[in-house]
């Protein structure tokens, strides 16, 4: 929106020339976010906690955890009105990438916001049926999928780039469906899984986001694949503001999640944030990559599902708790080493997934 009127006011004064510039526009991006963030959060968060919209703690985990009932949750709206604000006043409206990514995003939310809903405003424990929450995530990654792959406009929107090897690029030809539709659905459910302990989903889907707008940017540069030895993506540049958008969001919110956390992003916040991650690495091409950098997430969601095939198969459980920051902390960490640890071995893999940009 902002873009459009800074390319009619140009013709009067060039200086408006200078929001044609990605990079200006990503950091525009964040900063946005993170005012808008900063500025609802406290309202939302005193609006939440006056119709008791609060967090409910199962007793079987762990009992430190007890305190945090009745924490208010369903802030993961704040962070959904801060990216769709953010990417709808600084990004280019006439790039498809951009609105795939942001519809999918948003509408992820809706179930989650539905699930969040059930739960806690109608009082229902169990919230969305699991199989009703599913059908809809498929519904929405499938047909995400299916649009970019009637709309592919040249090889590489739909050929797998594998890390570490400049000459293999995969053609997928329809297998393009499923595979977006696991990345977009799994990395979805991979976040929501994660997001258990103050701050620990938010961070990494930050850094995550982060180096996803650093790919965006070299994969739709003409100059930079060329020199890195990538197939051009075109318009992917202009997901850098989206990715700024959810930096910004991310860290304000980090502020008021933070521990002891004042407010939980609840699955609205969740499930947008991982299918935002999961479209956006399909939409740039990186979805191998997406598995290393977000490697906790990964971590996190086999935990759960070694769990279960554990107890199913052999009666016996392989973690103390899944998911697996809930293994640490029945085995004695505190809540913020494990956050923080978590932390920083995202770091360890965002940087590894970066490396992959020139290690070829």
């Amino acid at each position: 929106m902002l873009l459009w009127l800074a390319e009619l006011l140009s013709h009067q004064y060039r200086g408006f020339h200078v929001f044609q510039y990605l990079t200006l526009r990503a950091v525009l991006g964040v900063l946005t976010a993170l005012v808008i963030s900063l500025l609802v959060g406290p309202r939302m968060i005193r609006r939440l906690s006056r119709h008791q919209i609060g967090q409910t703690v199962r007793d079987d985990g762990p009992q430190t955890h007890l305190s945090k009932a009745g924490t208010p949750t369903m802030g993961g709206a704040l962070i959904l009105v801060a990216i769709a604000a953010t990417t709808l006043l600084w990004a280019d409206l006439g790039n498809r990438r951009v609105w795939v990514a942001l519809v999918v995003t948003v509408l992820f939310g809706a179930v989650g916001w539905a699930d969040d809903y059930i739960k806690l405003v109608a009082r229902n424990p169990r919230g969305l049926p699991a199989r009703w929450k599913y059908f809809w995530q498929s519904v929405i990654g499938l047909a995400a999928a299916v649009f970019l792959y009637v709309t592919a406009a040249v090889p590489a929107d739909t050929a797998l780039i594998v890390p570490l090897f400049k000459n293999i690029v995969v053609d997928l030809g329809w297998w393009f469906i499923p595979l977006t539709y696991l990345v977009v659905v799994g990395s979805s459910n991979a976040v929501n899984l994660t997001d258990g302990l103050d701050g620990l989903a938010i961070m990494p889907t930050v850094l995550v986001g982060g180096a996803l707008g650093i790919f965006a940017y070299v994969m739709g540069n003409a100059q930079f694949t060329q020199y890195l030895g990538f197939p051009l993506v075109p318009g992917a540049g202009e997901l850098v503001v989206l990715c700024g958008a959810i930096v910004g969001a991310g860290l304000g919110f980090l502020w008021f999640n933070t521990y002891p956390a004042q407010v939980f992003m609840g699955d609205v916040g969740a499930l947008a944030l991982g299918a935002a991650l999961g479209i956006i690495a399909v939409l740039v091409r990186q979805e191998l990559v997406l598995v290393v950098m977000g490697g906790v997430f990964v971590m996190e969601t086999l935990s759960v599902i070694l769990q279960v095939a554990s107890f199913k198969l052999t009666g016996r459980r392989i973690f103390r708790m899944a998911p697996l920051h809930h293994h640490f902390e029945l085995a004695g960490w505190p809540e913020p080493r494990v956050i923080v640890r978590f932390w920083i071995v995202t770091v360890i893999l965002v940087l590894a997934g970066l490396a992959t940009l020139k290690v070829r």
